[in-house]
C-alpha cells in the first residue's frame, strides 16, 4: 500500500496531465473525422480556380444540374448511366474553366451581350438552336404544323399557356423547368458563343493557298517499293537503356510534357460474380416449378408472378426469323405443353414452355376504316349510330367510291387517313394492336374483308377491314418463358468483399503489394496520367473516389477497398506522381517508349544490313521479300494504297530532288523501312480558266475547314494557357 500511495503522491499530477492529454488528442481526432471537421481544416470549400478567380461548389452544381436536364431532355428522358456521368462532370469542369477565361477576355474587350440580343436568342426569327430544338417528351414544341418550321411565336404562346394552366399543359412542373434551364443557358453562353464567332470569324484562306490545295489533289505518282518490316530484325539484337529512353523523350518533348499534375495507379480488381452456388440456386429455382409450370393453364399469372422479369409474359407469335436464340430450332420444335429447359441466355437461366401453334404470316398490309364509340374512357359517339356511320361507309365503297375519299371522310384514326387507311404490320406489332383487329389480320386469308367490333383502354368502336397482303407465311409459336437472372448473392458478395478488404489489410505497403500480386497471381492493371478534374479512370469506369484518393497520398501508399459500382472491388497502389513538365517513365508508358527506340535501331540495322544492294529486287532478295507497286498516290493525302499511312513514302515520290527511277535511301515508315523507287510522275495540269472557276468554292471549303479547326482548339489552347488550380477534394 506505501508503494501504491508513494507512486500516487509523486506521479499523480503527471499521470493525470498525461490522461488529460490524450482525451484531448481523442476528441481532436474524432472532431476532424466528425461533424467539427470543417473547423479544424481550412474553410476554402473552392472547386476550382481560374487566374484568380474563384468557383464554388453552388456553381459547378447549378452548371451540372443544367447538363443533366438538358441532356434529360433531348434523350427523352433517358437515365444517366455511370459512364456518362462522368463524361458529364469532366464537361462541366471544363467548360466552367473556359467561361470564366472567356469572361475575363470578353471583359477586357468590351464584348457584352444586350438584353435585345438575348431576347433575340430567345424569342426572335434568329432564335439559339438550343431554342429552336426545345422539346416536351421527345416532340419539338416550336414547330409550325403548317411550315414544319420553327416559328418564334409559338414560343410566347407555349410560356403563356403553361404559365396561366400549368395543371393542363405542365402538372408536374418540369416543363417549366426545362425551359428555364434552356433560357438560362442560352443568355450564359451568349457571350462565349460571340467570342468563339470573332475568332472563326477572322478565318482567311488566301488564294495561293488554296491553288496550292487544288494542284496536290490532282498531282499523282507510281512508285515501285520494297518493305522490310522492323520483325525482320530479332528483339533481341537491341537493348534500350534508360539513358536513351530519357534521350528520346527531351528530344520529342512536345509529345512527353504535361501540362498539368497526373497520377499513376496500379491496382487488382475483385470482380463480383456469381458463384457455382448462385448458378446451383437459380437451376434449382427453376427445376422446382417445373411440375406446377407443365400443369398450369393459367401461363399468363403463373410466369409473371414466378419470373425475375417483370411483365415477362408475352403472346408474341415467334417464327424462325424473329425468334432470334440459339436454342429456337430446340423450342420451336417442340409439342403445345412441352418445355425447355432449364438453359442459361442472355444473362439469366431459362425454361420455355410452348402453349401454342399456328401457320402466321410474317407481315400482313391491310387497309380499315374507324368509327370509335369512345376515346380514352369519354363516350363520343353511340354504339347504334357509330355502327350505323360505318355501314354508310361499306355502302359507298360497294357502290363504287374510291376506298381512300372514303377514308378521308369517315374513318376516324388519324394515323392512316393520308395514306387511305393503309398499314403494313409485323407478326410481332401483333401483340401492340386491338386483340381483335391483330386475330382477323394475322388468322384471315388475303382478300378478306370484315367489320369488327374492338374494345380495350384506348378506345372503343367499329372497325371495317380488308386484307390486301400477307408475307413470309410459316409456322410460328407462342411461347411462356420463366426467367432466373444470375446475379451473386449477398453471401457472395460479402465473401469477394471480404477477399479484397483481407487482400488490402494485409499488404499494407507497397512492396507487400507487389509481392502479394506475384504470389496469388493476380492480375495486376495500370491506370495511367489522371488529371486531377477526372471522374473516370480507362479501364475502371466512373471511379472519382479514387481519383480523389491518388491526390490525397504518397507514392506507394495502398488504399482501401473501393466499390465501382456492382461490378467489382478494387485495391489501388499509388504508382507515382508526376509533376507538370518532361513525363517520367513508368510501368504504363515505358513498353510504347522502348518500342519507338527499337524501331529507330532497327531502322538503323536495316538500311546497313540491305540498303548497300542496289536495286529493289537486290533489297527484296537480301531481306526475303517482294517488290511491289502502288499506281494511285496523290500528293494531297499521306494514305497510299496497298501502304497504309506513309506520309514520308509519300513526300519522297513527289519530291523533285529524288531522280525517277532511282532507289531511295531507307525510309522509316510505320510498319517498317521501305525502299522505293518512282515510277512516274504526274503533276496537276488544270487549266488558268478553271482554277479560276474552282477558286471560289475550294477557299470556302478551307476556310470552312479551318473555322472548325479554331472551334476545336480554341477551348484547349485557352485552357492550357490559364492559370487553373482544382481542388480534388470539393468537386
Amino acid at each position: 500500500m506505501s508503494v501504491i500511495q508513494t507512486i500516487r503522491n509523486k506521479y499523480g499530477k503527471i499521470a493525470g496531465a498525461l490522461i488529460a492529454l490524450a482525451l484531448v488528442g481523442f476528441i481532436i481526432s474524432d472532431a476532424r473525422n466528425g461533424s467539427f471537421g470543417n473547423f479544424f481544416r481550412s474553410n476554402d470549400n473552392t472547386v476550382i480556380t481560374v487566374n484568380g478567380t474563384k468557383i464554388d461548389p453552388k456553381e459547378y452544381q447549378s452548371h451540372l444540374k443544367e447538363y443533366e436536364t438538358l441532356y434529360s431532355m433531348f434523350n427523352k428522358n433517358r437515365p444517366l448511366d455511370e459512364a456518362t456521368r462522368s463524361q458529364m462532370n469532366e464537361q462541366v469542369v471544363q467548360m466552367l474553366v473556359y467561361e470564366t477565361v472567356v469572361a475575363e477576355q470578353c471583359d477586357k474587350l468590351g464584348i457584352q451581350t444586350s438584353p435585345d440580343e438575348v431576347k433575340e436568342l430567345i424569342y426572335g426569327e434568329n432564335a439559339d438552336p438550343i431554342v429552336r430544338q426545345f422539346q416536351v417528351e421527345g416532340q419539338q414544341v416550336f414547330i409550325n404544323p403548317q411550315t414544319n418550321q420553327f416559328d418564334p411565336a409559338i414560343v410566347k404562346q407555349f410560356e403563356k399557356a403553361v404559365s396561366e394552366d400549368p395543371q393542363k399543359y405542365d402538372p408536374t412542373g418540369k416543363v417549366r423547368e426545362q425551359w428555364e434551364v434552356v433560357k438560362s443557358y442560352v443568355k450564359r453562353m451568349a457571350r462565349v458563343n460571340k467570342y468563339n464567332t470573332i475568332y472563326a470569324g477572322s478565318v482567311y484562306a488566301p488564294t495561293y493557298l488554296a491553288k496550292k490545295a487544288v494542284n496536290e489533289q490532282n498531282s499523282t505518282a507510281g512508285i515501285k517499293f520494297v518493305k522490310v518490316p522492323y520483325t525482320a530484325v530479332s528483339d533481341n539484337e537491341v537493348k534500350v537503356t534508360d539513358e536513351e529512353i530519357t534521350a528520346y523523350m527531351q528530344k520529342h518533348a512536345a509529345n512527353y510534357k504535361n501540362d498539368q499534375p497526373t497520377r499513376n495507379i496500379e491496382y487488382v480488381s475483385f470482380d463480383i460474380i456469381p458463384s457455382s452456388a448462385d448458378t446451383a440456386r437459380q437451376v434449382n429455382a427453376l427445376m422446382d416449378l417445373k411440375t406446377e409450370f407443365e400443369a398450369t393453364k393459367d401461363n399468363k399469372t403463373f410466369v409473371n408472378s414466378k419470373s425475375d422479369e417483370i411483365n415477362s409474359y408475352s403472346e408474341v407469335y415467334q417464327n424462325k426469323r424473329t425468334f432470334m436464340s440459339r436454342y429456337s430450332d430446340s423450342i420451336s420444335g417442340l409439342a403445345v405443353g412441352s418445355i425447355y429447359g432449364p438453359y442459361f441466355d442472355n444473362g439469366a437461366f431459362k425454361m420455355t414452355k410452348v402453349t401454342d401453334r399456328k401457320t402466321l404470316p410474317d407481315s400482313v398490309q391491310c387497309k380499315h376504316i374507324l368509327v370509335r364509340t369512345k376515346d380514352r374512357g369519354k363516350d363520343v359517339m353511340s354504339d347504334t349510330a357509330a355502327k350505323a356511320r360505318l355501314d354508310s361507309a361499306i355502302a359507298m365503297i360497294n357502290a363504287g367510291a374510291p376506298f381512300d375519299s372514303v377514308v378521308a371522310k369517315y374513318s376516324e384514326d388519324e394515323g392512316s387517313k393520308d395514306k387511305g387507311g393503309e398499314y403494313w404490320f409485323t407478326l410481332q406489332q401483333r401483340v401492340t394492336i386491338s386483340k381483335e383487329f391483330g386475330d382477323f389480320i394475322f388468322e384471315g386469308s388475303k382478300g378478306d374483308k370484315k367489320t369488327i367490333k374492338v374494345s380495350n383502354d384506348n378506345y372503343a368502336g367499329y372497325h371495317y377491314i380488308v386484307i390486301l397482303d400477307q408475307k413470309g407465311i410459316a409456322p410460328s409459336v407462342q411461347m411462356a418463358t420463366i426467367s432466373k437472372v444470375l446475379a451473386p448473392s449477398d453471401s457472395t458478395v460479402n465473401a469477394i468483399y471480404g477477399r479484397a478488404n483481407e487482400f488490402a489489410g494485409k499488404n499494407p505497403t507497397a512492396t507487400e503489394f507487389d509481392a502479394a500480386v506475384k504470389k496469388m497471381n493476380l492480375d495486376k492493371r495500370v491506370g495511367d496520367n489522371i488529371k486531377v478534374n477526372n471522374f473516370s479512370i480507362a479501364g475502371l469506369g466512373s471511379s472519382r473516389e479514387i481519383v480523389r484518393w491518388a491526390y490525397n497520398h504518397k507514392v506507394g501508399d495502398i488504399s482501401n477497398v473501393f466499390q465501382l459500382g456492382e461490378q467489382r472491388y478494387v485495391v489501388a497502389k499509388l504508382a507515382s506522381i508526376q509533376e507538370p513538365g518532361l513525363m517520367a517513365v513508368t510501368a504504363a508508358n515505358r513498353p510504347m517508349l522502348e518500342q519507338k527506340i527499337k524501331e529507330e535501331k532497327k531502322a538503323d540495322i536495316i538500311v546497313k544490313k540491305f540498303g548497300a544492294s542496289g536495286t529493289l529486287d537486290g533489297i527484296a532478295a537480301a531481306a526475303g521479300q517482294t517488290v511491289q507497286a502502288s499506281d494511285s498516290l496523290t500528293l494531297a493525302a499521306g494514305f497510299i494504297p496497298g501502304l497504309g499511312f506513309e506520309p514520308k513514302v509519300t513526300g519522297y515520290a513527289f519530291c523533285n530532288a529524288f531522280q525517277m527511277n532511282a532507289v531511295s535511301p531507307g525510309i522509316k515508315g510505320q510498319g517498317g523501312v521501305y525502299f522505293i523507287s518512282v515510277t512516274r510522275r504526274t503533276p496537276s495540269q488544270i487549266d488558268a480558266n478553271i482554277m479560276n472557276m474552282i477558286m471560289p468554292q475550294q477557299r470556302r471549303q478551307q476556310e470552312g475547314q479551318l473555322r472548325n479547326s479554331v472551334s476545336q482548339l480554341l477551348q484547349q489552347t485557352m485552357i492550357k494557357k490559364a492559370d487553373v488550380k482544382y481542388n480534388a477534394d470539393n468537386f
